[in-house]
């Protein structure tokens, strides 16, 4: 049972609990407690099992290899999420920062190219052309008058 826990036991500390529950049925708690207050809650999450003496003594360890595997992962895995989200956040400041030296730059009223290339695309108001012998008559009303 020990040696299945050195892996949890590696960086924190471990309260194991063994209640009777009835005559012939113990009751084993694994609680792994948080290394510090900026840990995820889901690393001290407790392993419990339930049964008679002799299916924990037979049990015990295979559920214990299981539970330490899962803790093992889950530490993998929010440990590369937050790597992945600190990377993330360090290009996003980055590019913000590359983006704010390009305003200071820039020379003001000029615009960036694109800016300027969007100006001259711009669609002109398109011209009426009316003759003279042209006869207008009003539109009719949507109301019927």
């Amino acid at each position: 049972m020990f040696v299945e826990l050195m892996p949890v036991l590696a960086d924190r500390t471990v309260m194991i609990t063994v209640a009777r529950l009835n005559d012939d049925a113990i009751r084993v708690n694994v609680i792994p407690q948080r290394t510090g207050e900026n840990e995820n809650v889901a690393l001290a999450t407790p392993f419990s099992i339930t049964g008679t003496p002799a299916e924990l003594d037979a049990e015990l360890s295979i559920h214990l290899l299981g539970y330490v595997d899962s803790h093992r992962q889950l530490r993998t895995t929010l440990a590369e999420a937050k790597s992945q989200m600190d990377a993330a956040a360090k290009a996003a400041q980055e590019e913000a920062k590359r983006k704010t030296a390009e305003r200071k730059k820039k020379p003001e009223g000029k615009g960036t190219e694109e800016e300027k290339g969007a100006e001259e695309e711009k669609p002109t108001q398109p011209t009426v052309e009316t003759s003279s012998d042209a006869k207008t008559e009003p539109a009719p009303s949507l109301f019927g008058d």
